[in-house]
């Protein structure tokens, strides 16, 4: 089965926000959730598409305020967009699955499987932090970025998101991702929460990822109950776009075993 030939956009109306999702694959398999990144949308994610195995349902979803869903008024953190999936899940009556996330969409991952450790099966996390520390040199980077860059760095994502987003507004919408990038509260990195995650755990990065170090990946591998670890050779942060025959196969390998 194709997965475009079985794409469907849906709204779920979520504490004051739009929701957008699509469901794809097999309509009887096991869910499989796929999360995008920060200030990206469930289109980063197709790139991995061919590679799920056939017995897999596909969850996208776009975070609140990114890709066609709504921003609102409420501040933006993992935790809220843990709610929001929690939300999203319950509709569809799915009890348990499985999660791929690409960096803010791996943090969300780790918070999904530590809270609900019964009803996450597998975890593949893509370039993705569990905690942020004060020296953390990732905190510069994140801090230095701004809608400028971004519209400059990303053009046609942005001109995208502006066409396609029903309420664009893309500075705010930065703004409050860096707050979510920056957040040291319990709303968001899940920090030593991690231990409470039960399921295998694929870690997936690019060796030259310069916002989730292979030391802090290590750190993460000897606090998980069940996990491996893919380093990749010469690609950055986004590993699974930048080396999509490598990462492929590797996720279809994990979500088969």
């Amino acid at each position: 089965m194709s997965y475009a030939q079985n794409q469907a956009g849906r709204y779920l109306e979520v504490d004051g926000c739009r929701i957008y999702y699509e469901l794809a694959g097999n309509p009887q398999g096991k869910a499989l959730l796929i999360l995008h990144g920060g200030l990206g949308s469930s289109r980063e994610m197709a790139c991995l598409q061919a590679h799920i195995p056939a017995d897999y349902q596909l969850i996208c979803m776009d975070f609140r305020g990114h890709g066609r869903s709504t921003l609102g008024q409420q501040p933006l953190s993992y935790a809220r967009y843990q709610q929001d999936i929690e939300a999203l899940l319950n509709h569809l009556g799915v009890e348990q699955y499985s999660v791929l996330g690409f960096s803010d969409g791996g943090i969300v991952a780790y918070r999904l499987a530590a809270y609900h450790p019964g009803r996450v099966a597998r975890l593949i996390a893509i370039g993705a932090q569990w905690r942020l520390l004060p020296d953390d040199p990732s905190i510069e980077i994140l801090k230095g970025l701004n809608a400028d860059f971004w519209r400059q760095r990303f053009a046609g994502d942005v001109t995208w998101y502006q066409s396609a987003n029903p309420e664009p507004h893309f500075d705010l919408l930065v703004d409050r991702v860096k707050a979510v990038w920056l957040d040291s509260a319990e709303s968001g990195y899940p920090n030593k929460l991690v231990e409470q995650v039960s399921c295998p755990v694929l870690q997936i990065r690019g060796d030259k990822d310069f916002l989730f170090s292979l030391h802090e990946a290590c750190a993460l591998a000897e606090r998980l109950q069940q996990s491996d670890l893919c380093n990749v050779p010469f690609a950055s942060h986004a590993v699974h776009q930048e080396a999509q025959d490598i990462v492929g196969p590797v996720v279809k390998r994990f979500l088969l075993t």
